[in-house]
């Protein structure tokens, strides 16, 4: 098969990246993740991973994606798979203005720097599916995932898309 790519963006401020889909070791995911483009939902910085932002969306899988290509120690450029009750991201140390829907929701995250470790004091370890990889416009990505740390996420909008050059 030949190599798929998508493009992560952050409207508001204008930057784009490109990943590429890492279907020979999480195939499964890869599939709902390419067959369910394009996403887009209002962006959250982690609070305990670290260098992480997010977007949350109902359940896009046939059935929910088995736990391939694990890690607890994302890198950056790393795109997370997750899956959660939305209970467990309900209580009101996440954060959120409006609790997510108490059924399924699913996760898709970038990591933009170094020195993430995937646990929870609530729940404990949370290991996510690495399904891609950034591989050009991290750099201006990294910078503009800090800006939203430091000045807020409020407006902001995380999609991925199939890239321009692999939209068919």
């Amino acid at each position: 098969m030949a190599d798929r790519y998508i493009e992560v963006a952050l409207a508001k401020r204008g930057v784009r990246a490109t990943a590429r889909l890492l279907d020979d070791k999480a195939p499964v995911t890869c599939a709902a993740v390419w067959d369910a483009l394009p996403l887009s939902g209002e962006v959250y910085h982690a609070k305990y991973a670290r260098n992480e932002i997010y977007a949350l969306f109902p359940p896009f899988a046939p059935e929910e994606p088995p736990l391939e290509n694990p890690t607890i120690t994302p890198i950056p450029g790393d795109l997370c798979y997750f899956t959660f009750a939305g209970t467990e991201l309900g209580t009101a140390s996440h954060g959120y203005d409006t609790p997510p829907p108490s059924g399924t929701v699913v996760d898709l995250a970038l990591f933009y720097e170094r020195n993430n470790l995937l646990v929870n004091g609530d729940v404990g370890w949370v290991p996510g599916i690495v399904w891609g990889e950034v591989v050009d416009g991290l750099p201006a990505l990294a910078e503009a995932c800090n800006d939203l740390w430091r000045t807020g996420a409020q407006g902001e909008t995380l999609s991925f898309r199939r890239h321009p050059s692999d939209a068919g």
